[in-house]
């Protein structure tokens, strides 16, 4: 049964009452305080009422305090065992998710409904609408200015084991053969025991680990002739074909394996499969049969990364730096393609800022003009450095339509001529004999030197000349606070180094982590002013001063109420006074 309380409701009798008024002081200035008065009331309960019955059957949690649960064990970065431990016992995480009852019902979780609440919430994506509530609520709260934002990537492991190649073939293999035991015993037993055998016996780990370093690509083809075999051979059976491990493995030969022509002196006729070379594998091929959602960074490694937005301010140092998008995508994706998808995000979440600065790999020709175009923002980037033994379009001198006027030693063009392709610069035959002409761009023809750019090359060549500016150089140094960003959310969250695998999984314990990091900044940022809405110890005084007025009326009036008849002892008036 959907079972919610609603937050918003004060209570008659303070149930923290027994804090006092230090502690209380300090745990409303806390994460807690700012999690209970302002987070907890707006989480998205509604979206997990499909899964529950309106009035019949077993009331569920309170399931306000179960997404508050899920928040929590990330931000804290807590295994399910901690995360239960905490909110049966600690006083702070009660008071944060509103838990007033001590009683089991309210104060007790199994680790059995905080897995069903996490696969409800990751397979729903349940948790992008948390992060939206939670993002709106504090933005609003603290009045924060969303008008220039910054961007950068961060990676991240999931847990799984980093492999070689020749590991990931037969932990591959290996899983598909365990499978293919289990599942259809009768096809496993027509299999060559020596296949098998090399991967299910006890000795096959120190097998392949003593392999040398010589023969690792002897050893990678008999992988691969193995891998052959067991993909031709199960390729039309209707029940092994449809297990998942048969697929990984398929798509395992596909990627690191390639299929040789017989050669025309031998007595062969099949095609037989050998090991791809280590540049020919592609960036996303699988890792590890464990994770096949990974991806592969040349620069950073097996995993995942997270493309992370943050708002901040040049001039307002005390104003609140949220992270406004979070996207999680594997390894092997360019910074590139990521803009584009977060500002039209951001658009759609009513936060699209005016300014976003980024690094040069975000920082395209094409991904400025769309920026611009489509959603009227402004990329701070630099541009890519490029061929830096040449000189670029930057180097000239031009004309607001583009135009070249002089070349860096001073020489004019004698024509320039556009055409469909772009525009062409037509320089004197001389200049070959110019000393830095092989540093230049500008080419010999049969009648001058030529010089053809585009149109692009000359937004790029003026962006060039306004990176050395000193207003570029003033606005682009706030960038660098995305780093101090991403080292705080590793070392508050430990984002980098996660406890599950799988896209889902990942991309769930990365958006609640962010979560979490915007309630501890806004915690320690500054406290809700007095009487602001949501300072719940604020408004009971009035509601506690009335009570104390009536408690020291009853006990003046204590005698006279005694000697009164059962019959009105047995009253309202009489039942309220022994409440007191």
């Amino acid at each position: 049964m959907f079972h919610v309380k609603n937050h918003k409701q004060l209570n008659i009798f303070d149930p923290w009452g027994y804090l006092g008024p230090k502690r209380r002081k300090e745990i409303n200035a806390s994460w807690a305080g700012i999690f209970r008065h302002n987070i907890l009331p707006k989480l998205p309960v509604e979206s997990l009422q499909k899964h529950y019955h309106t009035w019949n059957g077993r009331p569920t949690k309170e399931l306000f305090s179960m997404i508050g649960l899920m928040i929590l064990q990330q931000m804290h970065d807590l295994t399910d065992e901690q995360a239960v431990e905490q909110f049966c016992f600690n006083i702070k995480w009660h008071y944060a998710l509103n838990i007033t009852n001590p009683a089991d019902a309210a104060s007790y979780v199994s680790r059995k409904s905080l897995w069903t609440m996490r696969e409800i919430l990751t397979t729903e994506e349940i948790y992008n609408e948390i992060f939206q509530s939670t993002l709106k609520t504090l933005a609003k709260l603290f009045q924060t200015d969303l008008s220039k934002q910054r961007m950068d990537s961060v990676h991240i492991q999931s847990n799984m084991r980093r492999l070689g190649r020749i590991g990931l073939f037969v932990k591959t293999i290996k899983k598909f053969l365990i499978n293919l035991k289990r599942q259809h015993r009768g096809h496993f037993d027509q299999l060559d025991h020596n296949l098998t055998n090399r991967y299910l016996s006890k000795s096959q780990d120190s097998l392949f680990a003593m392999v040398k370093p010589t023969d690792s690509v002897k050893t990678l083809d008999q992988l691969a002739e193995d891998a052959q075999i067991l993909t031709e051979r199960f390729a039309a059976s209707p029940g092994v074909s449809d297990m998942s491990s048969f697929k990984l493995l398929v798509r395992f030969f596909s990627e690191q394996c390639v299929m040789e022509e017989p050669d025309k002196d031998s007595s062969a006729t099949a095609r037989k499969a050998t090991a791809r070379p280590n540049k020919e594998v592609p960036s996303d091929s699988l890792q590890n049969p464990s994770d096949p959602d990974a991806g592969y960074s040349g620069h950073k490694g097996q995993g995942y990364q997270v493309q992370v937005v943050e708002n901040y301010s040049p001039t307002n140092s005390k104003q609140l730096s949220l992270i406004t998008s979070v996207t999680v995508e594997s390894a092997d994706q360019h910074d590139a393609n990521a803009l584009l998808p977060a500002l039209s995000k951001l658009q759609q979440q009513g936060m699209l800022p005016e300014e976003i600065l980024a690094d040069s790999l975000y920082g395209s020709d094409t991904n400025c003009e769309s920026a611009l175009q489509e959603h009227g923002v402004a990329v701070i980037s630099p541009v890519m450095p490029g061929n830096q033994k040449k000189m670029h379009l930057s180097d000239f001198v031009l004309d607001n339509q583009g135009d070249i006027i002089l070349c860096s030693h001073g020489v004019a063009p004698e024509r320039i001529k556009k055409n469909s392709e772009g525009l062409s610069a037509a320089f004197p035959v001389t200049c070959h004999a110019c000393p830095n002409f092989e540093l230049c761009p500008v080419g010999k023809g049969k009648k001058s030197c030529y010089y053809r750019y585009t149109e692009k090359d000359v937004r790029i060549a003026r962006r060039r000349r306004q990176e050395n500016t000193d207003a570029f150089k003033e606005k682009y140094r706030f960038r660098a606070g995305v780093e101090a960003t991403m080292s705080e959310i590793d070392r508050r969250t430990g984002i980098k180094h996660l406890r599950v695998r799988g896209m889902k999984a990942v991309s769930f314990a990365a958006v609640m982590k962010t979560i979490g990091l915007n309630i501890l900044r806004a915690s320690r940022h500054q406290k809700p002013e007095k009487g602001q809405p949501g300072s719940l110890p604020d408004l009971f005084w009035p509601i506690l001063a009335l009570c104390t007025f009536v408690k020291d009326l009853f006990q003046a009036k204590s005698a006279r109420f005694a000697m009164r008849p059962r019959v009105f002892r047995l009253s309202w008036f009489y039942r309220l006074k022994v409440a007191f």
